[in-house]
């Protein structure tokens, strides 16, 4: 059996943990959109069981999971096409889970970069949980059967190990029962860097707010971080080329060409041998066109959270009627009795 076999099903989400950035959007929210139709089945969700592997404050998951949500609205995910929820409103997230830390090996989880970046170097303290996420987020993808997984370089190797696990437990009870999902990993502004440092991603974290673009930034704010961006002294080359060790360059054409739907080679065609006292406007103005009506409808969003709830509520019992019978079928095979 392969992926061909199963519904076409795309499964991504992302953590509530702190704001959304300008990151974000390019790099999953504005795909995810742009990968909405009517025949594929397309599943998009608040991780919110993957923030609290390090520590978060209660109210601020509450607000930040509605905040994702919103963003996720606002930036056109329709949750009657889509199915949008919050990860813990589905309880066989954590079941799935757990049958898969009975599958995966402690060696895959030990390869995993993401932990040793996170934890450095007090991993002794540093929760089970983090640890062991990775499985949780093959469950999350496998859970729905999903075949295609939207996701950020750094994320690639999770879903390596996804399909790892998907081949293991099939190996070990001789069943085609997990497809072997793909990540899909492409377009302009899928990486997003820091504005006054070209070689750091964009974070929620960064140490001042001008590094970045919030996707609740109003239209002043956008234009006066583009317009303060770091460049280098060099016009815009003639040639994509031209850019190779120019990250603050590279990153501000990147930006534009997932902002206008172009290809960075479209967008150094359009400005070459430009100077920056040309593009950075331009680039102000048309992130101000695309943004500044996303961060209204946000506030729209966030002034009324009952209704974010009851969406996220209508998205669970959605995704549970598609989760249920999977969970049930997977502790068949493992033979657990019920």
């Amino acid at each position: 059996m392969t992926n061909n076999s199963f519904t076409p099903r795309v499964f991504s989400g992302i953590k509530p943990s702190g704001g959304l950035t300008l990151g974000n959007y390019l790099g999953a929210i504005k795909r995810w959109v742009d990968m909405q139709s009517p025949d594929t089945d397309n599943i998009y969700c608040a991780v919110d069981l993957h923030a609290i592997t390090v520590w978060q404050d209660p109210k601020g998951l509450k607000a930040g999971t509605r905040e994702i949500a919103a963003g996720m609205l606002a930036s056109g995910i329709d949750p009657e096409t889509s199915i949008l929820f919050n990860q813990s409103q589905v309880p066989e997230h954590t079941e799935l889970a757990w049958i898969f830390n009975c599958v995966a090996r402690v060696g895959w989880m030990n390869r995993m970069t993401q932990f040793k970046d996170k934890a450095g170097k007090n991993a002794e303290k540093a929760s089970l949980g983090l640890y062991a996420y990775p499985s949780l987020m093959a469950a999350d993808i496998l859970l729905y059967h999903a075949t295609h997984v939207p996701v950020g370089e750094d994320q690639k190797q999770h879903v390596e190990l996804t399909r790892d696990i998907a081949n293991k437990f099939n190996n070990d009870f001789g069943v085609e029962f997990f497809p072997v999902a793909e990540p899909v990993i492409e377009g302009p502004g899928t990486r997003v860097m820091n504005l006054r440092d070209g070689t750091k991603k964009m974070s929620k974290s960064g140490e001042s707010d001008m590094e970045r673009i919030n996707m609740l930034d109003d239209a002043d704010k956008i234009a006066k971080k583009f317009k303060k961006a770091k460049t280098d002294p060099e016009p815009l080359p003639k040639t994509l080329e031209g850019l190779a060790g120019r990250p603050e360059a590279k990153n501000l054409v990147d930006i534009y060409s997932g902002l206008a739907d172009m290809t960075p080679e479209e967008v150094i065609a359009e400005y070459a041998g430009a100077q920056w006292g040309r593009f950075k406007p331009a680039l102000a103005d048309l992130a101000v066109s695309k943004l500044a009506p996303i961060s209204d409808e946000m506030k729209r969003l966030m002034d009324d959270p009952a209704e974010i709830d009851r969406k996220l509520a209508a998205g669970a019992d959605r995704a549970r009627s598609i989760a249920a019978p999977i969970l049930d079928q997977t502790y068949d095979i493992v033979g657990l009795l019920r």
